[in-house]
């Protein structure tokens, strides 16, 4: 079934600018590669959050592969952020990228962030791509972590994106959610559940917007055009979140 149209990337006179941004847990690349890069290339993002990127042998060269996949280029993140990735279109002009990783729990898993501030026209943004823990008190400390590189980037607007591990019931999708717009809610756009692929039931992967940022509808992409279901369930575990922010100048 066909979904309402999402604006298209443009810029405007004034110099602001409308983007599409998409987050998406690739599980390390480790299933179906060619459907993951249809799905990526037809949902035409200027900025994509990742998860779960390669972090092991040659993840330099599984990221650069993903990007000429997909027509874009690596902008930061990968195994130095512990998996979180940014890739961008050529539309956004880079200012600075800087992986951050966060405090180790012994017994869990590293965690990071993939962040940068890029301009599109007169627009100026700071982006962070996460995936919080899968311990809640781990992980509301993490979204606190979040908010505060978010501050540290000095920017007047910012986008955030990731695998939340839980949903927005949960204590650190609330914490985001309370500073941040949670652009699925502000304009419902496509599908809501991101997880699993297959049968989706949960809405864990979710993008947020600072206050200023026009959320222009925001959601799983099913029904868009040149987005099938088999390539959904074939490229990853979770389904990607798209949206499209207009950015002031």
């Amino acid at each position: 079934m066909a979904i309402p149209d999402l604006p298209n990337s443009r810029t405007d006179a004034d110099g602001s600018a409308v983007i599409r941004v998409l987050s998406y847990n690739v599980r390390s690349m480790r299933d179906d590669e060619d459907a993951l890069a249809r799905v990526i290339r037809a949902c035409a993002p200027d900025l994509v959050f990742v998860q779960e990127a390669p972090r092991f042998f040659r993840w330099r060269k599984h990221a650069a592969r993903l990007a000429a996949k997909t027509d874009l280029v690596v902008l930061g993140g990968g195994a130095t952020a512990a998996g979180p990735l940014l890739l961008c279109s050529l539309r956004a002009f880079v200012e600075r990228a800087e992986d951050v990783l966060l405090p180790l729990t012994p017994g869990t898993h590293r965690r990071g962030f993939a962040t940068a501030v890029v301009r599109f026209g007169g627009a100026r943004v700071g982006v962070v791509s996460a995936h919080l823990s899968l311990h809640r008190e781990e992980r509301q400390a993490q979204a606190g972590l979040l908010l505060d590189r978010l501050r540290e980037l000095d920017v007047p607007y910012a986008v955030a994106a990731g695998d939340l591990n839980e949903g927005p019931e949960g204590s650190a999708f609330g914490l985001l959610a309370a500073e941040l717009q949670d652009c699925r809610a502000v304009r419902p756009w496509g599908a809501e559940a991101t997880f699993p692929a297959g049968r989706p039931e949960r809405r864990i992967d979710a993008v947020f917007a600072s206050k200023g940022v026009e959320v222009l509808g925001c959601g799983v992409p099913v029904g868009l055009p040149g987005v099938s279901a088999a390539d959904l369930a074939g490229a990853t575990d979770h389904l990607p979140v798209l949206a499209a922010l207009r950015l002031p100048a």
